[in-house]
């Protein structure tokens, strides 16, 4: 399986992880030329390499207008990203926008739908923080015009980079947040500022003895969208390692470090949920289980039956990890008319599976690869065949002839 292990020993912020993600691709030159095409207003990026306690990695840099976001930070505040309005205290006026343009601004970008959606469900998780700690609706959040831009570019290269690595899981370490107090036009906050904590709830995390702001609300947000699970590094091959470097110096190497590799077709535990029902139209059952699958159901299915009195009636069956079993047994009695649910435990085996992208004639493919137990499969992706058969007002069917030849010639 195709794992992406960071490592956040020494805290996250946006352009540590674009650094690091960088260092994993073997043309960073191309990303970032990708990234200043975009159009992003006033936001110019770059990259370069530099050095922390002996170890070379590379650094991100976002310029606004010319001028390098961090210029305008004061002395105490954290190195990194702050887009929002309480975290800038900018000598000079700057205007600010909302989410609703954010979502302007992101939707205008030649990207993908997908990874459009990816950088605004990253930054809902940042406004409903800021509005959590502030007390005010999420539309009524404003981020500042200069540290705005400079988040959207770091969120924006995350995503991209995201999409072209195509992890199948993504595991972090235990968040190191730093400890003591940050300053920021509102006064003096704890660390972990009060955003990044909201954000960071049920992650593990830990502080420690560098008095600093290690862990940003918009590194938070990042880790908190993308990672599988926060766990200890899982025993893996690796095929590639990043280092992305912060700016301040500390007596650690100031980085986020990153292992691209495979992990083992691993076997796991799966609880199995069944009831019967007699008594749910088709629709609501339908709906029922798309609920079951929004709480985290790993399959869920159901089969007609002849119940008691002859009656029809339907099995439903539900799949999930133990730990979700007692979120998925509530919304089961939530969403269905069951009296009772029966549980069965068991062993689930899965191949390895990622997902690779074809360039074809017709426009870019995702093909989703499975392999182990000596067998590979792979399959193309639906919604990328319907997409390009939309474009060329073709059928699926002639999408697919067309991948097959050019793929044999």
């Amino acid at each position: 399986m195709k794992t992406l292990f960071i490592d956040c020993g020494m805290g996250a912020a946006g352009d540590m992880l674009v650094a690091a993600l960088l260092e994993l691709i073997p043309n960073p030159e191309k990303i970032i030329d990708e990234i200043n095409a975009l159009g992003i207003p006033n936001v110019s990026v770059a990259a370069k390499s530099t050095e922390k306690c002996g170890i070379m990695g590379t650094q991100f840099v976002v310029t606004i207008d010319g001028v390098e976001e961090f210029d305008h930070l004061g002395d105490n505040t954290h190195d990194h990203d702050y887009p929002y309005e309480h975290d800038h205290d900018h000598d000079h006026s700057h205007h600010h926008n909302r989410l609703k343009d954010i979502e302007v601004i992101v939707n205008q970008l030649p990207i993908s739908n997908k990874i459009k959606t990816d950088v605004r469900e990253i930054y809902g998780l940042i406004a409903e923080a800021e509005s959590h700690v502030h007390g005010v609706p999420v539309s009524q959040i404003h981020f500042h015009e200069v540290g705005d831009m400079d988040a959207i570019a770091d969120i924006v290269s995350v995503c991209i980079l995201m999409d072209k690595i195509a992890p199948d899981q993504i595991i972090a370490s235990p968040i190191h947040v730093g400890s003591g107090q940050v300053k920021c036009a509102h006064g003096i906050l704890p660390v972990p500022a009060p955003a990044t904590a909201f954000i960071l709830q049920d992650v593990p995390i830990y502080g420690g003895s560098i008095q600093s702001e290690l862990c940003t609300p918009t590194g938070a947000a990042i880790l908190k969208y993308f990672v599988t699970s926060f766990d200890d590094m899982p025993v893996m091959t690796t095929s590639e390692i990043g280092y992305g470097m912060g700016k301040k110096d500390f007596s650690v190497a100031n980085c986020v470090r990153v292992l691209l590799g495979e992990t083992k077709s691993t076997t796991s535990t799966i609880t199995e949920l069944v009831c019967n029902i007699d008594d749910m139209t088709a629709e609501a059952l339908a709906f029922a289980m798309d609920r079951l699958f929004e709480a985290g159901a790993l399959e869920v299915y159901s089969s007609p039956v002849s119940m008691k009195k002859n009656r029809t009636g339907t099995i439903l069956c539900v799949m999930c990890k133990n730990e979700n079993k007692e979120n998925i047994v509530r919304e089961i009695f939530k969403h269905t008319t069951t009296l009772g649910i029966r549980e069965y435990s068991g062993k689930r085996y899965t191949l390895d599976r990622h997902t690779e992208t074809i360039t074809t004639s017709l426009g870019d493919i995702r093909k989703k690869v499975s392999s182990g137990y000596g067998v590979i499969r792979e399959k193309l992706e639906y919604d990328d065949l319907a997409k390009v058969a939309l474009e060329n007002d073709l059928s699926i069917e002639s999408v697919m002839n067309t991948i097959e030849k050019e793929n044999n010639s």
